[in-house]
């Protein structure tokens, strides 16, 4: 028996993008070959597919500029003490560091890709171990935006449910400083803004989310003047009538290696 749609799901769906083809996801690596956590579903309609920017993700989650900064003060510091040894060796330790870091960097960018579909958000991930996130959009809370460079940013997700995914599993695209209750994060994403809003909207079908369109109040980096503007997604959510046995995206949070 087909899937019966109340109106408002309906048009909550009609006023979504028009799909990707899923054939091209297994053509953009990493691919699911086949498997449910990581393909959308025959009847999903694939919103969104991306993947971390390389250079704002090396000096977001991996530090490369920090880092770069911390070995070029303390060149200067052996120039200006007479200690020209010290400094060569500082400029040849930093180099290789920040060029280890880029490597892993180009690593987690080339394994990663991000897809949106109607009922869910899918992350395949991992440097060594590929993983496959599947995260129903109905557990999403709260989408929060950090905005970076050229329209860049990261997108953070407040996640419901009982189960919960780990820091280690998702490291890079995780928020930082969510250790108790984590929250899977877009890193770096083209277009962030659009995305988020994207993300609420399909979201909306299961009710309203809150979009924090400021930036990520991180714990230990955020005064307490700060103001945060918040904007809601109006919606209501619809009971559906289903066949028998669920849909991935209506299952809880899951994430296991491939």
């Amino acid at each position: 028996m087909d899937v019966t749609e109340t109106e408002p799901r309906i048009a909550a769906k009609a006023s979504l993008p028009a799909g990707i083809d899923h054939a091209v996801l297994e053509n953009d690596g990493p691919t699911a070959h086949g498997d449910r956590m990581g393909t959308p579903a025959p009847d999903e309609k694939v919103l969104w597919k991306g993947r971390p920017a390389l250079g704002l993700l090396a000096r977001s989650a991996f530090h490369t500029r920090t880092l770069g900064l911390y070995f070029a003060a303390l060149i200067i510091i052996a120039l200006v003490t007479g200690s020209n040894n010290a400094a060569i060796v500082s400029a040849v330790l930093g180099t290789v560091l920040i060029g280890l870091l880029y490597f892993l960097a180009w690593l987690s960018a080339r394994s990663t890709l991000y897809i949106l579909t109607d009922v869910r958000l899918i992350l395949r991930i991992g440097m060594a171990i590929e993983t496959r996130i599947n995260i129903p959009l109905k557990q999403v809370k709260a989408a929060h935006l950090r905005p970076r460079s050229d329209g860049h940013g990261d997108i953070a997700l407040e996640l419901g449910g009982e189960r919960l995914l780990g820091t280690l599993l998702l490291w890079p695209h995780v928020r930082p400083w969510q250790y108790s209750r984590p929250q899977p994060m877009l890193r770096s994403v083209p277009d962030a803004a659009s995305l988020a809003q994207l993300i609420a909207e399909a979201r909306s079908q299961y009710g309203a989310i809150e979009q924090n369109l400021i930036e990520i109040k991180d714990v230990g980096s955020t005064s307490a003047h700060q103001r945060v503007e918040t904007a809601a997604i109006q919606g209501r959510t619809v009971p559906v009538a289903r066949r028998a046995g669920k849909r991935i995206g209506d299952q809880g949070l899951e994430g296991a290696p491939a």
